[in-house]
């Protein structure tokens, strides 16, 4: 959005309808206001237009577009972003009128990716979805034809041209599609090969610590600013405290409000891994409840259970009474369920214990503390037993090794022959 480092000049726009209050609306302009930065620019002027309705011709009205165009006029202003998405006749409109470029929320969100984008995959998806965005719109690029209309086959060769760029951007839809399949086919290759381990995927809105926390959980560097889509790129590492099994942390692309939809199909493979995970971790900043609502409407259109989620709540080193629990779980045995929710400062680590602890109960409740006694013939059950088990205690006798481990309920089958636990003698009688 700048250019040779300068901050590009904007005016902020918003509407307040009639099932709004002022006091959102607000909130949803200074949400604006810091993604226009996160993208380069600088707002100069923010404007709030109180509507019962949109305007279907400028979404704002004429009255208050010729007041935006007047501002703009007397600061200097290149560009006015819209907090809501506009269809491509309310754009025209409103450049017309006041005679600078308009953008709407989804084409600034769409800028930000596009600059943050690092990966294959999140390059792919981001080109995909400015592609679907702009389709409908290409005929404002071809705007400066209608003031040839007249002349002899200037109006078939506007036509063709236009028809000829459809045609052009419809087929690259197709093959950013079919790429995009193939990397989520590796994706979820990856994702099996890892069937063996425990994972959590961190989720929530941006900004609200994902990357802190999972920094934190594996002692990993990601990239932790204090800016909006810090992470596009889903990225895993082992967390650095001892657990029951192997387990893998997933950091996630950010919610916010009113996301693109083209965007949430696009990065819809992104947001599988939190799908497939074994425990989500909503990460929510402590003080925006309606960033937590957004999480939740979110995870529901994912079909994510309440069952597989946690909800922790960040930041709490910035409010006052803050009280948590240090203590860590140390019994092996399946737990009961705890409650569901949990407050902590990734920035500081408080907090942090218990959250461990919780992905510690979760972890063993998918599994049994199992007492086994493996002959030394059978030495490579033992290493796999090491590979997919937490091992409590291990000794030797004359002929056997005898082990007691918590084993997870997917690899039970393997190593009942060896068990001697109650149960399992009594499956292996009948």
């Amino acid at each position: 959005m700048s250019t040779n480092n300068v901050p590009e000049k904007v005016i902020a726009v918003g509407v307040v309808l009639a099932d709004q209050t002022r006091r959102v609306a607000d909130e949803h302009l200074d949400e604006l206001e810091k993604l226009i930065e996160t993208a380069g620019g600088v707002v100069v002027a923010r404007i709030l237009a109180k509507r019962k309705a949109p305007d279907a011709a400028t979404w704002i009205g004429s009255g208050k577009a010729e007041e935006i165009r007047r501002l703009a006029e007397k600061e200097k202003v290149s560009l006015i972003v819209f907090d809501d998405e506009l269809s491509p006749a309310q754009t025209r409109n409103l450049e017309k009128i006041i005679g600078t470029k308009v953008i709407d929320r989804s084409a600034l969100i769409l800028d930000i990716f596009a600059g943050r984008a690092r990966s294959r995959e999140a390059r792919t998806q981001v080109e995909l979805a400015q592609l679907e965005y702009m389709l409908p719109r290409l005929t404002r690029q071809w705007s400066h034809l209608e003031r040839q209309a007249g002349g002899i086959g200037t109006r078939g060769v506007g036509e063709t041209q236009l028809e000829i760029d459809r045609r052009i951007v419809r087929t690259r839809i197709g093959q950013l599609k079919s790429e995009l399949h193939k990397i989520e086919q590796t994706r979820h290759t990856q994702r099996k090969s890892r069937a063996a381990a425990f994972t959590v995927a961190l989720v929530g809105y941006t900004n609200a610590g994902k990357s802190t926390l999972f920094n934190r959980l594996t002692g990993g560097s990601a990239w932790a600013v204090d800016k909006l889509f810090a992470t596009l790129d889903a990225k895993s590492q082992r967390i650095s405290y001892p657990m029951p099994r192997p387990t893998v942390v997933i950091d996630t692309v950010g919610f916010v409000r009113k996301l693109p939809h083209h965007l949430v199909a696009s990065f819809r493979s992104t947001m599988e891994e939190a799908v497939s995970a074994d425990l989500v971790l909503h990460v929510i900043d402590s003080a925006n409840e309606e960033q937590a609502l957004v999480g939740e409407e979110v995870l529901h259109d994912l079909g994510i259970p309440k069952e597989r989620v946690i909800d922790v709540f960040n930041k709490e080193d910035l409010s006052r009474g803050y009280e948590v629990s240090e203590s860590r779980g140390t019994s092996f045995e399946t737990p009961q369920p705890r409650d569901r929710e949990t407050s902590v400062s990734a920035l500081t680590g408080r907090g942090i214990e218990k959250l461990v602890a919780m992905i510690r109960e979760r972890e063993l409740a998918g599994g049994e503390v199992l007492h086994l006694e493996i002959p030394y013939e059978e030495s490579r059950m033992l290493a796999k037993l090491h590979d997919v088990a937490e091992v409590y205690e291990q000794r030797s006798t004359d002929r056997v090794t005898r082990v007691t481990a918590w084993v997870p309920q997917n690899a039970i089958d393997r190593f009942a022959h060896f068990s001697v636990s109650d149960s399992l003698k009594r499956a292996k009688v009948v």
